[in-house]
Formats: structure tokens, C-alpha cells, sequence
């Protein structure tokens, strides 16, 4: 995608991008949207630019909760922030060796796919450095929102940062005017 244009679609790392992270979160109860979530979602929403979510959830994998658990959070996240156009979960644990746990590129190829947009047309926004290098391995844009758990040297290696999530918005939405 050209930087020089908005891209066509948005995805977002689920835990510590949209919503606080409360580490392997199996009650809906306990959702809290990070504080510019809302008003970043509006921006894209009102700019006809689709949305979803691309999350690892390893936690099935470890035995620390349950596909069911994890959807019923998804389906919170969905009622405070949504409707996201697509969803995309990876069970997996990080020595299972599949394609769609981040940093690997599935889960931004197939959200892609089933928003009918292509990868270079996508950004991805996220808080770590998995979540950069899985946009970098689809061909799509990434903007690293740095909170606590991200590393400096993941700072260092992003190729945008922005403080907050409606920044990161702003960044994208604005790139026809840089």
C-alpha cells in the first residue's frame, strides 16, 4: 500500500491495542477498552474503512482457557467497540509452528481475504513486535501503540509509532496529506 493513501482496511491486535490486557482473559467481565478506542474506531467507521481484530490467543493451547471463553470475550469486545467486520483467532501455542500465530502472517492474509481488500491495502496496528513483523510478512502497513509489556528494541524496529491508538488512526487517515 502506498503510505501516501488511507488503507482500505484496519486490523487491530486484540489485548493491550483495543482493550486493557488482562493476561489470558477468559471472563467478559473484566473487558475494559483502552481509553482512545472509541473515538479511533469512529474515525475509520465514518471514513467507510472496514475493521477487525487479529489476536493471538495462546491460552487455548496452554489449557488456560477455552475456544468458548475466548469468543465470549471476543463477543465483549464486540458489544463496547464493535461490530468489527472480521475476527481472527490463533489457538496456537508459540512452539506449535503454524502459519497464523503473530509474527507469522496468516491472520492478516486471511482477514484480508474475507474483507476482500489486499494485503498491501491493510494496516495493522498493534502493541508489540509480533504484531509489526505479522504486517510486514502479509505486504501490509503496521503502527506500534507502545504500552509497557513492548520492548524498546521493538520501538526501535517499528517503522511508526504513535502514543496512543487514536494517533495511530489519525497517522493513517492523514496519509494522503503527508
Amino acid at each position: 500500500m502506498s503510505p501516501s493513501r488511507p488503507p482500505r482496511a484496519v486490523l487491530f491486535d486484540r489485548d493491550g491495542t483495543l482493550v486493557v490486557d488482562v493476561p489470558y482473559c477468559a471472563d467478559p467481565a473484566l473487558v475494559t477498552p483502552v481509553s482512545t478506542a472509541p473515538a479511533a474506531l469512529a474515525l475509520l467507521r465514518a471514513a467507510g474503512i472496514p475493521v477487525g481484530v487479529v489476536s493471538n490467543q495462546s491460552g487455548i493451547a496452554r489449557g488456560l482457557l477455552d475456544r468458548e471463553q475466548v469468543d465470549a470475550v471476543n463477543r465483549r469486545v464486540d458489544d463496547l467497540l464493535g461490530p468489527f467486520d472480521v475476527w481472527q483467532v490463533c489457538p496456537h501455542g508459540p512452539d506449535d509452528g503454524c502459519a497464523c500465530r503473530k509474527p507469522q502472517p496468516g491472520m492478516v492474509l486471511a482477514a484480508a481475504d474475507a474483507l476482500g481488500v489486499a494485503p498491501e491495502d491493510v494496516a495493522v496496528v498493534g502493541d508489540i513486535g509480533a504484531d509489526v513483523s505479522a504486517a510486514r510478512a502479509a505486504g501490509a502497513r503496521s503502527v506500534l501503540v507502545p504500552t509497557p509489556v513492548t520492548l524498546p528494541e521493538e520501538v526501535d524496529a517499528a517503522p511508526v509509532v504513535c502514543p496512543d491508538l487514536l494517533s495511530a488512526v489519525r497517522h493513517l487517515l492523514d496519509a494522503e496529506a503527508r
